[in-house]
C-alpha cells in the first residue's frame, strides 16, 4: 500500500506538469518538486472518467501537506461548468455570487468566496500567480471596485486542475485573508501523445429570451518524441443572449417629512415610508466571450525547464436596460392618498392616488421611465508569462517567473433617454419583504417624449495592471526531521485606474425619437416573478435611441465633459520576501515560515469642491475639482504554521495557524463620490484605510473509508483586525441640479474589526459499480464590530450531487443552496441577498474514443434573485431562466 501512495503521489506531479506551474502545484499541495526527469519519465498518466477524476481529486487532497479542495479537468467535463466559479461552487466552504456591484444578479456565476467572506479577501491565481481583473458592468467598473476577479471572463474550457488553498503557508502570494483559489492550466509536456486534439462545437439554448447561439472550442498539443519540446494553443468562443425579468425600487423606502403637504392633510402619514420609484425592469445582453491560451516549454537538458505561456479573454457584453417607474416620489410628499390606504408597521403599504395638475395646470407625472443602452460594453483580460526551472544540483533548486497582467473594463457609449408617462394617478400594495409590490399607472403612456431627458454619451475607461518577477528556492536535506527549505523573493507593481475624460452635448434627441422605432416588452415578462405590475411597456428600440444620440450629440474632447469626480489611479508597490521550513516524519509532516511583506501605495483622486475658497485645480461641466494625492506605507510579517499526522492510510489530521493580510478595495481607499439628488444620500471613498489581518486557525479531520470515499470535518475561525466596514457621515456637496451647497448623508468605508468561525463537513462515496453521492455543509458565522453584518457571511451553504455512470454513458445532478448574505451598502442601507438554491445537470454519451455527445442544464429550477435591505423592505427580484448547452467534442 505504501508503493500504491507513493506512485499516487508521483502521478499527480506529473499529471500537474513540471515548469509553468510547478510553483503554483508545490504552494497548493505543500510538496517537495520532482526533479526534471521525474516529470519526463511519468507524463503519460492519464486519469478519465468522473470516478477517475474523483479519485485523482481525493489523492491530490489526501497528500497535499496543507488543507486544500481539489477538482480536475475531468470533473469540469463532468460537471455542469462554464466557467470556473461554476466549477468551484459546490466545494466545501466555496460559496459563489453572480454579480459584484448593485447591479443585481444575472445567470452565470461571476465572484468566488471563502467560508463566509467577501469575495475580495479570496486571492485568485493562474498557475501560482495574479491575473488582471475586468469588469463589462459600470457599476463594478466605477463604483464597487474590489480586489475580486470576475470569473466571466475564465471559461472552465482552460482548467487543468483547480486548487483551493484553505491554509496559508509563507511561500504563497499574499492577498487572500480567507484562501486562494489557483487555477491550473495545462501543460504541452504533460500530454502522453506527441500530437492531441481536441474540440467543441455546439450550442446553448436559454428558454427566457428564446434563443440559440454557438459554442466553439479548440485545443491542439505537439510535443518532440524526447519530450524536451512541446507547444499547446487552446482557442474558445461562445456567445450567449440574457434576458432578465425583474422589479427595482429604484429609491428604496422613502420618508414622508412631517412638514410635507400630504403630512399636513393627513397627520398619520408623517413619519411614514413608502416604495420610491418601484418599476418594471427588462434588460437584454449578448455576451460574445473569446480568446484562446498559448503555451510553449522546451527542456533544454534535464535539469532546466522553460515555460511561455499567454491568455487572453476578451468579451463584449453589449446590453439595454429598460425600467418603467411609478414616480412616488414626484406626488407622493404632495398628494394625499384617496381614502383606504393602509399603514402597517410605519410603511404605507396600500394606497391609490387620483391624477392631479400642478400650479401650472399641468397635468402631475405618476410615472418616470429610462431606457439605457450600452452598446460597447466589454471587459478583457490576459497575461504572459515566461519561467525558468532549474535543479542546480540534487540539493538545490531554483524557479524564477517573470509576468505582465491586464484587465481593462470599457464602457464607451451611454445612450440614456429618460420620459415623463402616466398622468392620471396609480398606486401600489407592498407584500412583505420578500414578495414583488403590486403596482399600476392608471393609464401609461404610449410612445412619447414627453418630459424628456437624455445624459448622451459619457466614457468610461477602467484598468487593472501588474507586473511581477519572482524567484523561489528549495534547499533539500537529507536525513533527520527537517525534509527542505524554501525562501524567495517577489516584487510587484500594479496599477488601477479609473479614467472618464470626454463624454457629449445632447442635441435634440427627443425630436429625433419623436418617430422612432419602438418595441414592446415579451408578453410572458414577469411571469416567473409572481406580483402584479405593468407588463406591456413600449420603448424605443436600442438601434433607434443608438442612433438619435449619435446624430444629435457633440463629443466634448476639449474637457467640457471630463468626469474628474469618477477618476481615481491606485499604484502599489509590493516587495515580498519569505522563508519556510519544511519538516517530515514516519507519520507526520508539517511547514513553518514567515513571509515578509513591504506596500507602498500611491493614491490619487479628485475631491468636488463644494463652493469652498479653495482655487480648483481642475474644472469641467461636472464642477470644479481638487486634486488629492495620499502616499500610505504597510509593512507586515506573516507567520504561518501547517501539521498533518496520518494515522494510518485511512485517517488524517491537519492543524494550522496563520496570518494573512488583504488591502481595502480600490473604491474603498479612492472611490467616486456618487450622489443621489433624490435622496440626498451617497457614498466615497477613505484613502486613510489599514489593510485587513486575518488571524486563522483551521483543524480538520480526514478519513478515506473506501477508495474515491471521504468523510471529513473541519472547524475553522477568522480574526479580522482593521476589517473594512460602512459608517456614514453628513457631508456637503452642491446639488447638480439646483446648484445649491446642500447635506448629503454619505456612507463611506472605515476600519472596523470582525471575526468568522464556523464547520464544514464532507461526504463523498461510490454506490456500487456506477453510481456515487457527495455531500458538503458549511456553516459559518461572521460579524463585524457593533454586530454589524460581514459582506457574504451565509450561514449556511450546502452542496448535494449524485452520478451515474458506466463505459458508455454518465449523468450528474446537482443542487447548490446558500442562505441570505449581507451584499452591501446601498443608498446608507444594508443591502442583502435572499436564500438561493440552484440546480443543474449534465448528460454524456460517448460514441467512441474519439467522439462524445453532451448536455447540461443550468438553473434548472428557474430560481428566482431576491434582495432586501435590513428593514425587511424588498430591494429588488430577478428572473434570468434556464440555459441549455449541448456539446458534440471531439478527441484525437
Amino acid at each position: 500500500m505504501k508503493l500504491r501512495k507513493s506512485m499516487l503521489s508521483i502521478s499527480i506531479v506529473a499529471a500537474l506538469g513540471f515548469a509553468g506551474n510547478a510553483m503554483a502545484q508545490d504552494a497548493a499541495a505543500g510538496q517537495a518538486p520532482a526533479s526534471s526527469q521525474q516529470a519526463t519519465d511519468l507524463d503519460a498518466v492519464v486519469v478519465t472518467g468522473i470516478r477517475g477524476a474523483q479519485e485523482k481529486s481525493l489523492d491530490t487532497k489526501r497528500d497535499a501537506k496543507t488543507h486544500i479542495e481539489v477538482v480536475t479537468a475531468e470533473d469540469v467535463g463532468k460537471l455542469p461548468a462554464h466557467n470556473v466559479a461554476d466549477t468551484l461552487q459546490r466545494l466545501p466552504g466555496v460559496s459563489i455570487s453572480s454579480s459584484s456591484a448593485n447591479e443585481g444578479g444575472f445567470d452565470e456565476s461571476d465572484r468566488v468566496s471563502l467560508r463566509g467572506t467577501s469575495p475580495s479577501l479570496t486571492q485568485t491565481l493562474v498557475n501560482g500567480h495574479t491575473i488582471g481583473s475586468a469588469d463589462w458592468f459600470i457599476l463594478s467598473q466605477v463604483e464597487t471596485v474590489g480586489r475580486s476577479v470576475s470569473y466571466s471572463l475564465l471559461p472552465s474550457e482552460i482548467v487543468s486542475q483547480a486548487i483551493v488553498n484553505k491554509t496559508s503557508e509563507a511561500k504563497l502570494v499574499e492577498g487572500g485573508s480567507a484562501g486562494s483559489v489557483n487555477v491550473i492550466t495545462r501543460k504541452p509536456l504533460d500530454f502522453a501523445n506527441q500530437i492531441s486534439a481536441e474540440g467543441s462545437i455546439g450550442a446553448v439554448y436559454s428558454d427566457l429570451p428564446g434563443s440559440t447561439k454557438p459554442q466553439v472550442s479548440g485545443l491542439f498539443n505537439y510535443k518532440n518524441d524526447a519530450n524536451t519540446f512541446g507547444f499547446m494553443a487552446q482557442l474558445f468562443y461562445q456567445e450567449r443572449e440574457l434576458r432578465r425579468d425583474g422589479q427595482e425600487i429604484v429609491g428604496g423606502f422613502s420618508t414622508i417629512a412631517p412638514d410635507s403637504a400630504a403630512a399636513i392633510s393627513n397627520p398619520d402619514l408623517a413619519g411614514v415610508m413608502y416604495p420610491n420609484l418601484p418599476g418594471s425592469v427588462y434588460f437584454t445582453q449578448t455576451r460574445e466571450r473569446k480568446g484562446g491560451l498559448v503555451e510553449f516549454q522546451a527542456k533544454p537538458s534535464d535539469d532546466i525547464t522553460l515555460g511561455l505561456s499567454a491568455f487572453v479573454s476578451d468579451m463584449d457584453a453589449k446590453n439595454y436596460n429598460r425600467n418603467y417607474m411609478l414616480w412616488t416620489g414626484n406626488f407622493v410628499p404632495n398628494q394625499a392618498p384617496n381614502p383606504g390606504y393602509v399603514v402597517q408597521n410605519g410603511t404605507l403599504v396600500h394606497a391609490d392616488y387620483t391624477g392631479q395638475t400642478d400650479a401650472n395646470g399641468m397635468p402631475v407625472g405618476y410615472g418616470i421611465y429610462d431606457m439605457i443602452s450600452r452598446p460597447e460594453s466589454a471587459a478583457k483580460t490576459g497575461y504572459v508569462t515566461f519561467d525558468a526551472a532549474w535543479d542546480i544540483s540534487e540539493d538545490f533548486s531554483l524557479k524564477t517567473q517573470v509576468g505582465t497582467t491586464k484587465g481593462k473594463g470599457e464602457t464607451p457609449t451611454q445612450n440614456i433617454a429618460e420620459v415623463v408617462t402616466g398622468s392620471n394617478g396609480g398606486g401600489w400594495t407592498v407584500n412583505g419583504g420578500s414578495n414583488p409590490v403590486d403596482w399600476y399607472l392608471n393609464d401609461p403612456s404610449g410612445p412619447t417624449t414627453n418630459g424628456f431627458g437624455t445624459w448622451g454619451i459619457q466614457y468610461y475607461d477602467v484598468q487593472d495592471k501588474e507586473d511581477w518577477f519572482s524567484a523561489d528556492a528549495s534547499w533539500f536535506v537529507h536525513g533527520g526531521a527537517l525534509s527542505s527549505v524554501d525562501f524567495g523573493v517577489r516584487y510587484a507593481e500594479h496599477t488601477r485606474e479609473v479614467n472618464s475624460p470626454y463624454g457629449s452635448d445632447p442635441g435634440n434627441i427627443a425630436g429625433a425619437l419623436a418617430n422612432g422605432d419602438v418595441g414592446y416588452y415579451p408578453g410572458d415578462f414577469g411571469n416567473d416573478l409572481g406580483g402584479n405590475f405593468p407588463s406591456n411597456i413600449w420603448y424605443f428600440t436600442q438601434g433607434a435611441l443608438e442612433q438619435a444620440v449619435k446624430n444629435n450629440s457633440t463629443v466634448r474632447n476639449d474637457g467640457a465633459r471630463h468626469n474628474y469626480g469618477s477618476e481615481f489611479n491606485i499604484n502599489e508597490e509590493n516587495t515580498a520576501v519569505y522563508a519556510q521550513a519544511n519538516f517530515e516524519g514516519d507519520n507526520w509532516s508539517g511547514n513553518a515560515g514567515l513571509r515578509y511583506v513591504d506596500i507602498r501605495q500611491d493614491i490619487q483622486y479628485f475631491r468636488a469642491l463644494a463652493g469652498t475658497a479653495i482655487t480648483p485645480d481642475v474644472s469641467s461641466l461636472f464642477g470644479d475639482f481638487a486634486r488629492v494625492r495620499d502616499i500610505n506605507t504597510h509593512d507586515k510579517v506573516l507567520p504561518s504554521a501547517n501539521f498533518k499526522y496520518t494515522f494510518n492510510e485511512d485517517w488524517v489530521l491537519r492543524l494550522a495557524a496563520s496570518q494573512t493580510m488583504t488591502l481595502p478595495d480600490y473604491s474603498a481607499l479612492a472611490g467616486a463620490v456618487s450622489l443621489s439628488n433624490l435622496t440626498h444620500t451617497g457614498t466615497a471613498g477613505n484613502s486613510d484605510l489599514e489593510p485587513i489581518i486575518s488571524t486563522n486557525f483551521d483543524a480538520s479531520l480526514e478519513w478515506y473509508f473506501a477508495d474515491r470515499a471521504l468523510l471529513a470535518a473541519s472547524v475553522f475561525s477568522m480574526d479580522l483586525d482593521n476589517y473594512v466596514k460602512y459608517g456614514t457621515v453628513t457631508r456637503p456637496f452642491v446639488n447638480d441640479q439646483t446648484g445649491n451647497i446642500e447635506d448629503y448623508e454619505v456612507t463611506i468605508p472605515i476600519n472596523s474589526d470582525g471575526k468568522v468561525k464556523g464547520v464544514e463537513l464532507t461526504y463523498e462515496q461510490p454506490i456500487g459499480e456506477f453510481f456515487g453521492i457527495s455531500a458538503n455543509y458549511t456553516y459559518a458565522d461572521g460579524e463585524a464590530d457593533g454586530g454589524d453584518p460581514l459582506v457574504g457571511t451565509s450561514k449556511n451553504n450546502y452542496n448535494l450531487s449524485a452520478y451515474f455512470e458506466n463505459d458508455v454513458f454518465n449523468a450528474r445532478l446537482a443542487y447548490t443552496y446558500r442562505s441570505s448574505f449581507y451584499h452591501g451598502m446601498l443608498r446608507a442601507n444594508q443591502y442583502f441577498q435572499d436564500d438561493l438554491g440552484t440546480l443543474a445537470a449534465s448528460v454524456g454519451y460517448k460514441a467512441t474514443d474519439w467522439f462524445s455527445v453532451t448536455l447540461d442544464a443550468m438553473n434548472l429550477n428557474n430560481p428566482t434573485l431576491k434582495y432586501y435591505v435590513a428593514d425587511g423592505h424588498p430591494q429588488a427580484f430577478y428572473n434570468n431562466g434556464r440555459q441549455y448547452y449541448l456539446n458534440f467534442r471531439f478527441k484525437y
